[in-house]
């Protein structure tokens, strides 16, 4: 399988695809105007603390005070007071140290947590912890041992904090670990010393920008080029990998082509592909997602897909084929939360667990934390994803302003109704002999053509003249009542 990462960057926004096969996987998007907090390190100023809750509002100096849950306190702490009351350990105008771990999202500000971790290429130190660990998606159990005891043997000889080797780890020369795990150390005293100093609310420490992190986070064994379209950021990413990872500088290109670096893949389409709400599968049926505040829906349709043998054989091949576009779309949409799946209904216990298993199977590669349960009694696949950051459609889009994201507008009947009521009750309040009626031109050609009957009685009824103007500004469910 072919993989490689395009790298588009210009002054408002950069921006990162994963193309797999030739096919988009996943794509970043980070713009200047709004860049991501996620890593970001404050010295915070605790302005609510909620028993209810268990949880704490922190300002960090952001427009929105910050999300702190005791499960996210410095686990020493924790482990130190034993307590379940988050009272024990916040009070109000309290200063403390804090990262970010998820972005603020809609209506909500950002998570926190006080157990503070950075980031390198092959390690993630924790400075108040002591434990050390290794990535699920190293499976080799000698390997596993290999790392573990050069992290314990490190920790203990700096007697620091505790240490995760990453999956990008795997198979590295010890001396390599050895001098991450020292740079770690050295950036971490940097950070100690700006909080000594560093006033509350202030910021103390930033990740690296998205295209850096793409080396540090997405590069792994198997990834063919990283084409990158700035000669200033492809130069900035040769400088990093010279000191972090020289391995992955024989992959890393400058793309100076006439066509844009998004085009070799159509990568562009695509993007538009995703903001729709259905997408087609190749066999002929379809999905729907519907995003919503709290969950995001999927159906699974047949559509024109009528199969060979049996509904059955039907049934479980489109099944199948919806499961590999959910993991990409999953992926490429940047989903979180809590999602339902509605396969079409399956009467075999063995399909039911083969379509899991190939869910399960696509969702390998997806970087964002997964959890799946059982087909229920309903039929439906509850999953939930990770989230932290925004969702493509949130980045790319907003609420329509006709229908409020609602994704449906009201009849040009329905409103020729509300508009006859509303004559009503004002001729009924108010003394008058003329109305002006303002409305779209869908609403109005319709008041003066197929209601022109029911129009014409009302006059009669109110006693009163009723003049109609087409407003171009007005979407079909604006109207406005003059009187004259």
């Amino acid at each position: 399988m072919s993989e490689e990462i395009l790298i588009n960057v210009t002054p408002p926004e950069t921006r990162v695809a994963v193309i797999e096969n030739g096919v988009l996987q996943e794509l970043i998007i980070e713009r200047s105007c709004k860049i991501g907090l996620v890593g970001n390190i404050y010295k915070g100023q605790v302005c609510r603390v909620l028993p209810g809750m268990q949880a704490a509002f922190v300002d960090i100096g952001l427009p929105r005070s910050a999300f702190l849950h005791l499960s996210d306190l410095c686990p020493k702490e924790l482990e130190h007071k034993g307590s379940a009351n988050i009272e024990h350990y916040l009070h109000e105008g309290q200063h403390i140290v804090v990262q970010v771990f998820k972005d603020p999202l809609g209506s909500k500000g950002a998570r926190l947590t006080m157990d503070i971790s950075i980031p390198s290429r092959y390690q993630v130190y924790m400075p108040y912890s002591t434990n050390t660990g290794i990535s699920q998606r190293i499976e080799c159990t000698e390997e596993r041992t290999r790392l573990k005891a050069c992290l314990e043997e490190f920790r203990q000889t700096n007697n620091c904090g505790g240490f995760i080797a990453r999956t990008a780890a795997e198979s590295v020369e010890e001396a390599i670990l050895l001098a991450d795990m020292e740079f770690l150390l050295k950036l971490w005293e940097s950070i100690s010393a700006k909080i000594a100093t560093a006033a509350p609310k202030q910021f103390i420490h930033k990740d690296l920008p998205l295209s850096i992190r793409t080396l540090r986070d997405l590069y792994r064994e198997g990834i063919e080029r990283i084409r990158v379209d700035s000669k200033e950021t492809y130069l900035k990413l040769i400088e990093f990998a010279e000191i972090f990872a020289p391995e992955i500088i024989p992959v890393i290109e400058h793309y100076a082509g006439d066509c844009p670096v998004f085009d070799i893949y159509s990568v562009e389409d695509e993007i538009e592909k995703a903001l729709a709400r259905k997408v087609k599968l190749k066999s002929g049926g379809h999905l729907v997602f519907d995003q919503t505040e709290s969950m995001t829906t999927v159906d699974v349709n047949t559509g024109g897909y009528v199969g060979g043998r049996n509904l059955e054989e039907t049934i479980f091949k489109t099944n199948l084929e919806a499961a590999q576009a959910i993991a990409r779309q999953l992926r490429l949409r940047n989903l979180g939360g809590i999602i339902i799946i509605d396969f079409i209904d399956m009467k075999g216990v063995e399909h039911k667990q083969q379509v899991l298993q190939a869910l399960n199977r696509h969702l390998e590669k997806d970087h964002a934390k997964t959890k799946i349960t059982e087909v229920s009694i309903l039929g439906l696949v509850e999953m939930t994803r990770k989230r932290t950051r925004e969702s493509l459609e949130h980045i790319l889009c907003e609420p329509c302003c006709a229908c409020g994201g609602r994704g449906v507008l009201k009849t040009a009947e329905s409103i020729c109704l509300e508009i006859f009521r509303e004559i009503i009750r004002e001729v009924r309040q108010y003394n008058v002999q003329q109305i002006l009626v303002l409305a779209s031109n869908e609403v109005v050609e319709m008041l003066l053509d197929e209601k022109a009957d029911m129009l014409s009685d009302l006059e009669a009824f109110l006693n009163v003249r009723i003049k109609f103007r087409s407003e171009s500004g007005y979407n079909q469910e604006q109207y406005d009542v003059v009187l004259l």
